[in-house]
């Protein structure tokens, strides 16, 4: 039955993936993974950013047509 994993299982699952791909491998692919996180979050800033724009554009125009 899969628990919770503790300090020392973490510790034994990265020892063998060291082992496995190899300090280089597993340093390459962080590296890849957090670029990854990084534009995943710009990608999600940016789209709350011209959602927010549109929302503000959209308020205005329809407060400009409520004066009219």
């Amino acid at each position: 039955m899969l628990g919770q994993l503790g300090a020392m299982e973490l510790l034994l699952i990265l020892v063998i993936v060291l082992l496995v791909f190899g300090v280089d491998r597993v340093g390459k692919l962080g590296r890849e993974l957090g670029e990854g996180v990084r534009g995943f979050r710009e990608g999600i800033e940016s789209e709350g950013a011209d959602a927010a724009a549109e929302t503000r554009e959209g308020i205005e125009s329809e407060g400009s047509e409520a004066e009219a």
